[in-house]
């Protein structure tokens, strides 16, 4: 089978491992931007050519078979290897030129990088940037982004980078609620009404906290999105933890305990091994931990 495969185009190749990925014939035209009829011809033409069925029809879509099985981990190792020749391809630019395509969340693009970015656009006019916000983790290897800017304790192994500052947090209210934040008795805060971070962000520690030490009936309200959190608080919904950097710069709101060092991670710049000489990554990454340093008191809460 493999000697077969040898007279088979890129093309050919996609076009099976998207059948397999989607299951389907109209979905993986919609995915190739290819109409169905060419992508049921083309099908019928590559396993004629190879002798062999790649596929099983069933009433729940297509399905592998063994010959199949094998062209799509060509497939897949054909498409690894033209990710990495491109990655480094793009770790050999000359100048730093071009777009960087960012990740990063809401909370730290609006409360920390947007004038950054703003600074850094003025700087170096040259470079585009395309900032997606994601909080899962987007595969760097794939070219999904260029940089990854995370607040973790355990930055991905397959990335290299530095960590810019460490995020603090802290338990925060409604200034207008608590005008002598000095004087409370921490106990009588468990009385008091919470909001709390989604469970889909249940691996934070601060969230934890909340679910084991506050009782359900005072959670009463919860929201996947740190910024959204915020609002909450300043808005008179509960008292809960938040980012030092975020709660601070807010007026409305105020410090009712101490920093949680427990809470804490790190704010890392990163991007892939293949991209860290490149000038345009390169740069980016220079520029923003230069901006971030004499932030680092606000950020880490000081």
């Amino acid at each position: 089978m493999g000697e077969l495969f040898k007279n088979l185009a890129w093309d050919d190749f996609r076009l099976i491992k998207a059948i397999a990925d989607v299951r389907s014939l109209p979905a993986a035209a919609a995915l190739l931007g290819i109409n169905h009829s060419t992508v049921f011809r083309r099908l019928g033409q590559i396993e004629e050519a190879l002798g062999a069925k790649l596929f099983e029809r069933h009433r729940s879509g297509y399905t592998l078979t063994t010959p199949g099985e094998e062209m799509v981990a060509l497939a897949q190792r054909m498409d690894d290897d033209i990710t990495a020749f491109t990655r480094k391809m793009a770790g050999r630019e000359i100048t730093p030129a071009g777009e960087v395509r960012v990740t990063t969340n809401d909370s730290l693009l609006i409360h920390l990088l947007t004038p950054l970015f703003v600074k850094f656009r003025k700087t170096y006019p040259d470079l585009r940037l395309d900032v997606v916000l994601a909080n899962q983790e987007l595969n760097l290897s794939k070219r999904d982004a260029d940089v990854a800017i995370r607040a973790t304790d355990s930055p991905p192994e397959n990335l290299v980078g530095r960590r810019a500052a460490t995020i603090a947090w802290a338990l925060y209210g409604r200034a207008d609620d608590f005008p002598d934040p000095q004087t409370l008795d921490p106990e009588s805060l468990y009385d008091r009404d919470w909001v709390s971070l989604g469970d889909n962000l249940a691996m934070l520690k601060a969230v934890r906290f909340v679910r084991e030490h506050v009782p359900p009936e005072r959670i009463g309200y919860k929201v996947n999105t740190v910024l959204g959190l915020a609002e909450a608080v300043e808005q008179g919904l509960g008292i809960g933890h938040l980012p030092c950097f975020i709660g601070d710069a807010r007026p409305g709101l105020v410090r009712i305990g101490p920093l949680n060092p427990d809470f804490s991670a790190g704010l890392w710049l990163l991007t892939h091994s293949d991209l860290r000489q490149s000038p345009r990554v390169r740069v980016l990454l220079d520029f923003l931990a230069a901006e971030i340093a004499p932030q680092r008191h606000l950020i880490e809460g000081l």
